[in-house]
């Protein structure tokens, strides 16, 4: 109904405040479970603040205008939503994190999309895919290895099963982003749009191949597995540094790039001889961006999930609902697409990966072991209803940052986030098929000899 969904979750969260209190608890037990959930996503509140930062001093120093340039001079609209998905799947891979493949390469794709002229919600979902593919197959992934950590299963072992739903997932977005990209007409607008925005670019920005740098400290610093919020301030101060020697920046300039975000107005005045209409409103609303007073919003987002989710998790009204389904599971498919959905549920109750893997481990690892299945299988499933499900709707963490970020509505590239629709999908699929396949897709404990001595440590 498009209400404010800040209002939706604080009504919902009074609520099972109500719950909570007729259950014989107090308010107070509320705002100490909420306290200790804030204080466990500390460090990705202070990451979603690092990435405003992160996005106004690349923007300032000409890092992010260098990939909007190449990629207007290199990428023909017709295959932009294909790269998409590819150039985010590499990166993220490489540095194990789906918001910063989203918020650095992500960014850059969103504005070469809009000087193409073509659709963002396409391209927000082709983003959104390709980082969350990356962060799913990536041994450097937090969620990747919380969600093998909770279900018993060797890191490994997780990422070799997942593919089971990452390849066809990724196969069916490359051909659909594929083909709706090669059905799109190009314009003679469109090509006016990219020559008029790489002229100004080139005209405002010195770019040169040390831009790059920023972006290589955050490659590097990620397979070194050093914390993101260094690299990331190492990665920003890098990005000052070359916007003093290049860009003709004022220390006054860079601060209010940190903070409130990048105008293209900030360079103007230093550069002499620059043709009057190079700034145009496109250039602006392009470029004129990032800062840490723009993830303000998506923070105190993030506190009103977190007293939705303290009085939902007091109230035990998810625990109660959840044993009731348990009772009926019966077949590898029931128990497949229960775990899918309850994962799905508590992620957006909850907006915390690491409390969902281990409540949904308690919950259906028995039942899982008693199926005589793998503890893949649960990780697997976890992964494919919760890391990548959870940056689709609009009140989670993950979804808040997805959406400042890429400047798109969470609804309007849900459906076009193919791979991580498809991922849920083919979980599910093989579960319900495995009567019919033999198991395909299902691994059970000793499905070949060499795998019984580690099994057998397993349980």
């Amino acid at each position: 109904m498009k209400y404010p969904a800040e209002l939706m979750l604080l009504f919902a969260g009074v609520v099972f405040a109500v719950f909570a209190v007729v259950q014989g608890n107090s308010f107070d037990e509320i705002i100490t479970v909420m306290g200790d959930k804030i204080k466990k996503a500390l460090p990705a509140i202070l990451i979603l603040f690092s990435i405003g930062l992160l996005i106004g001093t690349w923007l300032i120093s000409g890092t992010i205008p260098l990939f909007v340039y190449w990629g207007l001079e290199l990428i023909n609209p017709n295959y932009l939503y294909v790269l998409a998905f590819l150039a985010t799947a590499i990166v993220s891979m490489c540095v194990g994190t789906s918001w910063g493949s989203a918020g650095t390469i992500g960014v850059a794709l969103m504005s070469i999309a809009e000087t193409m002229d073509v659709s963002l919600a396409v391209t927000a979902g082709a983003v959104v895919s390709g980082a969350y593919f990356g962060d799913k197959l990536s041994p450097l992934s937090d969620t990747t290895n919380m969600s093998s950590l909770a279900a018993g299963s060797n890191i490994y072992e997780h990422i070799k099963h997942m593919l089971f739903t990452a390849i066809p997932s990724s196969i069916i977005a490359i051909i659909v982003y594929f083909f709706v990209g090669l059905g799109m007409d190009t314009n003679a607008t469109q090509l006016s749009n990219i020559e008029e925005m790489t002229a100004g670019i080139d005209q405002l920005f010195n770019l040169n191949i040390l831009l790059l740098i920023p972006a290589l400290i955050v490659v590097a610093g990620s397979l070194m597995k050093k914390s993101p919020l260094i690299v990331i301030f190492t990665s920003a101060i890098s990005a000052m540094i070359l916007a003093l020697l290049f860009q003709q920046a004022t220390f006054s300039n860079l601060f209010a790039s940190a903070v409130s975000g990048f105008s293209v107005n900030m360079l103007t005045d230093s550069i002499p001889n620059l043709s009057a209409d190079v700034i145009t409103e496109d250039m602006q609303g392009l470029l004129n961006r990032g800062g840490l007073q723009s993830m303000y919003n998506a923070t105190f987002f993030v506190f009103v999930a977190f007293f939705f989710a303290s009085a939902l998790e007091v109230s035990k009204a998810l625990n109660v609902v959840l044993e009731r389904i348990i009772a009926h599971l019966k077949s590898v498919g029931s128990i497949t697409v229960a775990s899918l959905v309850s994962g799905f549920a508590v992620i957006n109750c909850t907006s915390n990966a690491l409390v969902t893997f281990f409540l949904i481990k308690d919950i259906f690892g028995d039942v899982f072991k008693k199926k005589n299945l793998h503890p893949v299988n649960l990780s697997k499933n976890m992964e494919d209803s919760v890391t990548i499900t959870e940056v689709l709707m609009p009140w989670t963490v993950s979804g808040v940052f997805i959406a400042t970020t890429l400047g798109v509505g969470n609804f309007e590239f849900l459906p076009w986030a193919i791979f991580n629709l498809g991922g849920f999908f083919f979980s599910a699929l093989y579960g319900i098929l495995a009567p019919y396949t033999n198991g395909f897709g299902i691994r059970k404990f000793g499905d070949t000899p060499n795998q019984n001595q580690h099994d057998q440590e397993a349980i």
